[in-house]
């Protein structure tokens, strides 16, 4: 352990207990600056490649690399176009030859410097290439640090849907530094904090009311604010994960909104960032559980107020044809012998994983959803 790096730029550790691959995610403000030196300690290869975007390339890419090579450390850096559109098995081939041409071998290591596409595609190419190589995951969006970079899953989409194709795969650790969210726009926050309130439904309504009473100052990205917020959400995530690694059953429940969520993003051509969907799914999703019964509709109007209250959508948007959403969730992984399991809310801070949702049930959720704004 580098101490010096820890005391200066580490304010909380969660550790993922995961029997064979267990690792920390490290969270804090700097720590990409002492990230070379941490690494040769700890995780010391022949050399690393940060795989990133255009944009996190620009702002964060370059200097990093410079940053590991101040350090003498051997490393190189591939970018693709920034987006959900460049999340498919061509950007991942195309990485994967020129890592071919860089000499890379199974004493490579790659650093995913991104957002949720940019961990999704690196992590899936490090559990391919040459059948796996170490992974280090360095979130630099609030949705990535909380949720995409921790637990393992990678994956690319299809036109007939989101994830289509991945694999399960852990990495070493994961750098989460709250000093590098500072260069996101607002709406990417918005984004991230999405899947936030999502943790406070499923498993922490005292994470749900952090996000009520303080959720301006992440929005405005108040560092101590953002770091608990950060540290809280992956503590969840942490203790889902160690009890399903790979979502046999428990781990469902961080499907909670993604369901609807993802046809939504398909339905839009991914025009609606995810987060955004996310949000949309989770009120639908809450819409059918107080149809049958399930939460009270006290709980349904906090959700739909704090999330107005984060700037997020409430609504189905006009344009997105129930049919159209119905097709597209029969492609969603979630189903299973042709039903859709769907994850459901009783109050908050507790939910069932149910297929029992009639086509009626589901239609009318979304329909009222995009009407209503209650």
């Amino acid at each position: 352990m580098n101490k010096d790096f820890y005391a200066q730029h580490v304010w909380h550790t969660v550790r993922v207990p995961l029997l064979a691959n267990a690792y920390d995610i490290l969270i804090g403000q700097g720590i990409l600056e002492g990230l070379g030196r941490d690494l040769r300690e700890s995780f010391p290869v022949s050399r690393y490649i940060i795989i990133t975007d255009s944009n996190v390339d620009r702002y964060l890419g370059t200097g990093l690399l410079d940053l590991l090579r101040q350090d003498q450390m051997q490393v190189d850096l591939l970018s693709f176009p920034a987006g959900e559109e460049s999340k498919n098995m061509a950007t991942v081939i195309d990485l994967a030859r020129k890592m071919v041409e860089l000499g890379a071998d199974r004493q490579t290591g790659i650093l995913a410097l991104g957002g949720g596409v940019v961990g999704d595609i690196a992590a899936f190419l490090a559990s391919i290439y040459m059948r796996g190589i170490p992974l280090i995951q360095i979130p630099t969006t609030l949705l990535a640090q909380v949720d995409s970079s921790v637990g393992g899953k990678t994956g690319v989409d299809l036109p007939e849907g989101k994830n289509l194709i991945g694999t399960f795969y852990q990495p070493k650790r994961v750098y989460a530094d709250i000093e590098a969210l500072t260069t996101l726009p607002q709406a990417e926050v918005r984004n991230g904090l999405a899947e936030v309130v999502k943790y406070g439904v499923i498993k922490s309504p005292e994470l749900f009311e952090l996000l009520e009473q303080h959720g301006q100052e992440v929005l405005g990205l108040e560092p101590k604010v953002t770091a608990q917020t950060v540290f809280r959400s992956c503590s969840i995530k942490s203790d889902v994960v160690a009890a399903d690694e790979r979502e046999g059953n428990l781990r469902r429940v961080l499907n909670f909104g993604h369901t609807v969520g993802h046809a939504v993003e398909a339905a839009a051509l991914y025009q609606i960032p995810h987060g955004e969907a996310v949000a949309i799914g989770m009120v639908v999703a809450s819409r059918i559980s107080v149809s049958k019964g399930l939460m009270p509709t006290g709980d349904l109007e906090r959700l739909i107020g704090l999330l107005r209250s984060l700037g997020l959508p409430t609504q189905v948007p006009q344009d997105l044809c129930t049919e159209k959403l119905m097709v597209l969730l029969h492609h969603d992984k979630k189903v299973r012998a042709g039903r859709i399991h769907f994850v459901l809310c009783k109050r908050i801070g507790q939910t069932l994983i149910t297929d029992e949702v009639s086509r009626e049930e589901l239609t009318s959720a979304i329909d009222s959803t995009r009407k209503s704004q209650k």
